[in-house]
């Protein structure tokens, strides 16, 4: 394992940072973190496991430059939407939006997201940036609402716990779909609930 990690500035070079990245995206969304290891993302990415060494000390340095990625690809979307909206607010139609907006990035990303979630219990980091996530996410959407008209003393409280909500649906709908549950229906009764928080 190299002592120092180098940042590639030439074009073939962040090519090849690229590719390890991408490759450690795909084996931890197939394999999980502990079940994969720098020799295997070599070997997916197309380079040496010295070359591997060469942009990253460890397997965690790739770990967390997936993270990056899944946090971009996963909740830009969801913030470019958010910034497109504008006074007077359709809460309906935002909210069945954002709800289906959130369930099928969840939908694309699912493999990726159950691998970085599990580690939230044992990577301070990875937690961390999870936060940080929520954090932003919530000042976000709520200052994109402010400048929108809405008003409300506790619009970030309202937010955060809408955002939660329309998550745990998400994973619900994802991870758990019990058979005898009705998910349209579900959903609707969702967004029935959150449009009385933002009345």
């Amino acid at each position: 394992m190299a002592e120092t990690v180098r940042n590639p500035k030439q074009l073939r070079s962040i090519d090849k940072k690229n590719r390890i990245i991408e490759a450690g995206y795909r084996l931890l969304a197939k394999n999980g973190y502990y079940s994969t290891n720098t020799a295997m993302i070599a070997k997916e990415a197309g380079v040496s496991t010295g070359i591997v060494y060469g942009y990253f000390r460890d397997k965690r340095d790739i770990l967390i430059e997936v993270l990056n990625v899944y946090v971009n690809k996963v909740f830009e979307p969801v913030f470019a939407m958010f910034g497109k909206i504008q006074a007077p607010f359709d809460f309906d139609s935002l909210l069945k939006n954002t709800v289906e907006s959130v369930v099928q990035v969840h939908q694309d990303n699912s493999a990726i997201h159950a691998a970085l979630h599990s580690l939230t219990h044992s990577d301070e980091l990875v937690k961390k940036r999870f936060t940080e996530l929520e954090n932003e996410m919530t000042i976000r959407v709520a200052e994109c609402l402010e400048k929108g008209g809405y008003r409300s003393e506790d619009l970030k409280e309202k937010v955060h716990l809408a955002m939660r909500c329309i998550q745990d649906f998400a994973h619900e709908y994802i991870y758990d779909h019990h058979e005898y549950l009705s998910y349209p229906q579900m959903k609707n009764l969702l967004v029935e609930m959150l449009k009385r928080l933002f009345d």
